[in-house]
């Protein structure tokens, strides 16, 4: 199981691993308990086919329904239902792994292998698919030891519950509360300074930081120059325990000029952030 839960993407282990006391979910997607049962049993029924699609790059996407439902963009936060298996049908990957009905996933940053965003770029909020992913657009030669094989086609069924409106937004900066810790009433401002994990992805470099793999995680300041403005605007009046999802426009990040040779002129900066601590 340890190995299993490796394979949950990054970015949802992030967000829903850790318990913290007070911390309560903010504006989730209600899901029905009963709906969820059937949503997780369904994905292992032979349901009849409602179209087809195979992409140039050899992508399959098979819908077992279709909606007429808005479209999924690149920044779009989606609540998703899913399973990956490999061509044995074993099971490597899946909400139902953290025990969760449905699990948040922002389009077009790389949260799982590039096929993902370049399946979902063709699906609509309420679709309900099967998708085949080549191994160079799932874990490709490297696979995952002891779990997924090298060069391992990947197949994903996935359905796209909802769109997850931002909680707030801030000169364009886009924060989603996934969980919110109402029991600390000490909110990060000017006269103190915030202690956070995170990982940071553009959509050409994704997970370019991270700062649980290096355990160190950062402390900021209103008053610190250098940061990201729109992050710091975006982190005014969060609590300890908080859990966010935050998409920074170029405009309020590196711009133009870019970031090095990492983020690229005039990309957007997506931010998973865990608040640790809020420093009087």
């Amino acid at each position: 199981m340890k190995q299993l839960l490796n394979v949950v993407f990054i970015a949802t282990l992030l967000v829903t691993s850790c318990t913290t006391e007070g911390v309560k979910k903010s504006n989730e997607t209600p899901v029905d308990q009963q709906q969820t049962t059937q949503r997780v049993d369904s994905l292992e029924l032979d349901l009849p086919v409602q179209d087809h699609m195979k992409l140039n790059n050899g992508i399959e996407i098979v819908w077992l329904e279709k909606s007429s439902g808005e479209s999924i963009q690149a920044g779009d936060v989606v609540m998703i239902d899913y399973k990956v298996r490999l061509k044995d049908s074993t099971i490597i990957d899946g909400n139902h792994l953290l025990n969760k009905p449905a699990l948040p996933y922002l389009a077009g940053f790389g949260f799982q292998p590039k096929g993902w965003d370049l399946a979902l770029a063709h699906l609509k909020i309420g679709d309900f698919a099967r998708i085949k992913l080549p191994a160079e657009f799932a874990r490709g030669k490297k696979g995952v030891k002891n779990l997924i094989p090298e060069n391992a086609d990947n197949y994903l069924t996935i359905r796209i519950l909802s769109k997850r409106k931002p909680d707030r937004i801030i000169d364009g900066t886009k924060v989603w509360v996934l969980e919110e810790n109402k029991a600390n009433k000490t909110v990060f401002n000017e006269t103190n300074s915030i202690v956070f994990h995170t990982t940071i992805s553009s959509p050409s470099a994704p997970f370019y930081f991270n700062s649980y793999a290096n355990q160190q995680p950062f402390e900021l300041k209103l008053e610190d120059n250098g940061t990201v403005p729109g992050l710091k605007k975006a982190l005014i009046n969060a609590k300890k325990g908080d859990r966010l999802f935050i998409l920074v426009p170029s405009g309020e990040a590196y711009g133009a000029k870019g970031y090095l040779d990492i983020v690229k002129p005039n990309e957007d900066l997506f931010y998973n952030l865990l608040v640790m601590d809020i420093i009087d």
